[in-house]
């Protein structure tokens, strides 16, 4: 009988432990909080608000953990400093992986000049209508069952043609082993397009809502794109209800839409603004 209100207790308080756990971690997800330039922010104007009462929560709900995780190991005493934290540098990376190990920086290198070989390449468009195809990524390819070669995936796109180009590059032998054109795929955006694509807002008349909103929020003037942070991706025409008429060719262009805010500040809201890296327009939606 006494290991079964024993058991019980300890049920209850258990319970009671985790309820007000809960609670706490509830508050501090639901008061806005100042962010870092990667973290999330309060839109303009509410920025700062609830930062410290966001923090204050999340600390006292960390603060129930660390008692409950010393009261088992029997850690610090009271009044001391916890020990300095020990960081372990990483492995130093070769030149080349095995098997199924992530490309290292070499063999990304090395991929990305085979599948760049001219002629053909030096007919090419990137973003900014450069020479050359524009860069959108390189992976590991699947290996070939019998053959130990490292081999890599390069995608391209060439904004000349609207054209997804792929290639797969072996390592061991330096040859292409495989090259495909694509027109209507649209893969996840480049960094560098996202950053060609702020800057084509900036210099629309459709971005003077984004420098006012950034002086509103800093008091000074937006004049490049590094006084953003900036994210995105692809602007897919199926997902939406109503395509303007200058957005129709999206998806066979390469169209994107961002999200933009002042580094380590407030929101600018610019997912109204889609950007046809393609044809160089920004149009409003919505």
């Amino acid at each position: 009988m006494y290991e079964i209100v024993r058991r019980h207790l300890g049920k209850v308080v258990a319970g009671a432990a985790m309820a007000v756990t809960g609670t706490a971690v509830a508050v501090a997800i639901s008061l806005p909080t100042q962010a870092g330039a990667n973290g999330a922010a309060g839109p303009v104007g509410t920025a700062g608000a609830g930062g410290t009462a966001g923090a204050t929560a999340a600390t006292a709900g960390g603060g129930s953990g660390s008692a409950a995780q010393q009261g088992e190991t029997g850690a610090q005493a009271p009044g001391t400093a916890p020990p300095p934290a020990t960081v372990v540098p990483p492995a130093a990376e070769g030149k080349k992986g095995v098997g199924s190990d992530p490309l290292t920086d070499d063999e990304l290198a090395r991929a990305e000049s085979l599948a760049l070989t001219p002629p053909a390449a030096s007919a090419q468009q990137d973003v900014t209508g450069g020479r050359g195809p524009q860069r959108l990524g390189t992976r590991l390819a699947d290996p070939v069952p019998g053959d130990p070669s490292r081999r890599a995936e390069v995608r391209l796109y060439d904004y000349g043609r609207d054209e997804l180009i792929t290639k797969t590059v072996n390592l061991d032998t330096g040859k292409v082993e495989k090259s495909g054109a694509q027109h209507g795929v649209q893969p996840s955006a480049h960094p560098e397009e996202l950053r060609e694509a702020l800057e084509l807002i900036l210099v629309s008349p459709l971005g003077k809502g984004v420098k006012e909103d950034y002086k509103d929020a800093t008091g000074k003037e937006l004049t490049s794109t590094g006084q953003l942070w900036f994210n995105g991706d692809v602007y897919r025409t199926y997902r939406e209800s109503h395509v303007p008429a200058q957005l129709a060719r999206c998806g066979e262009h390469r169209c994107v839409r961002l999200v933009t805010k002042v580094l380590n500040g407030a929101w600018i809201d610019t997912r109204n603004l889609i950007v046809d890296l393609s044809a160089r327009t920004v149009t409003r939606v919505g």
